[in-house]
């Protein structure tokens, strides 16, 4: 696999077929049968956040598991990298100071609240999280209030707020819709980031462009980056993330 060649481990990194019944016994095989890691998709992370023996505070907020680590002394620890993903791939690879800026995140699902924690430890000026319902939006907000200046409110009272940062945790762009949001949200200054990818721009992408905002991204650099934190948390080593981004790009 590509990751061989960039920290020059020898390694099996495989997909695994799961199973939401017997979720729980296929991780328990797999570490009994000498893995040291997994990741973890789409339907299983509130199951893996569950089996966990020991959660990471970034997992334990977002209330999902991505990563699982065999621990040296005997059980499981849960942790979600992909807060730490986007951080990365905004700041890193792109240059994008999250200190002091206004953010909105839209969407109040688990895409949304796993990177609530990660973006507040940047020292935001503030955080909007908003989605079509407001009372989900409140919630997070509630939840994550002690750790720094949240708050949540529905898509219909964004009108008249403006923002530097406007990040997409819907999946609205899989069916090819933009969330509803007002355009005065975005200036020409305004960054956008769509956490869904796609070979061609996304839904989400296109209109931010076709608004003249400053910068516009989608989610492949935090896929990319959630996974070599994952690998870091494994093995001790940080892939270069730059070559894989450009080699998945071309």
């Amino acid at each position: 696999m590509l990751v061989d060649a960039l920290v020059g481990q020898d390694l099996v990194y495989e997909k695994i077929l799961g199973d939401l019944e017997y979720f729980a016994d296929d991780v328990r095989d797999f570490f009994a049968a000498g893995g040291k890691g997994l990741n973890v998709t789409v339907p299983f992370k509130e199951q893996a956040w569950r089996l966990a023996d020991e959660l990471s505070a970034r997992a334990n907020s977002a209330g999902a598991v991505n990563t699982l680590i065999l621990k040296p002394e005997g059980g499981i620890r849960g942790d979600n990298t992909d807060g730490v993903g986007l951080v990365r791939d905004l700041q890193q690879n792109n240059g994008f100071e999250l200190a002091g800026s206004r953010v909105l995140l839209l969407g109040a699902g688990g895409a949304s609240r796993g990177v609530v924690r990660p973006l507040l430890e940047q020292r935001v000026a503030s955080l909007t999280v908003a989605n079509r319902t407001a009372s989900r939006a409140q919630e997070i907000a509630a939840q994550m209030g002690a750790l720094g200046p949240v708050s949540g409110c529905g898509l219909d009272a964004l009108s008249g707020q403006s923002f530097d940062l406007i990040i997409n945790g819907t999946a609205a762009g899989l069916s090819g819709h933009v969330p509803a949001i007002p355009e005065t949200c975005l200036g020409e200054n305004t960054w956008v980031y769509d956490m869904m990818y796609a070979s061609e721009p996304t839904a989400f992408v296109k209109w931010a462009v076709e608004r003249g905002v400053a910068r516009a991204l989608d989610g492949l650099g935090m896929l990319v980056e959630q996974a070599a934190e994952s690998f870091y948390l494994w093995r001790g080593i940080r892939p270069n993330t730059k070559n894989v981004i450009e080699e998945l790009r071309s």
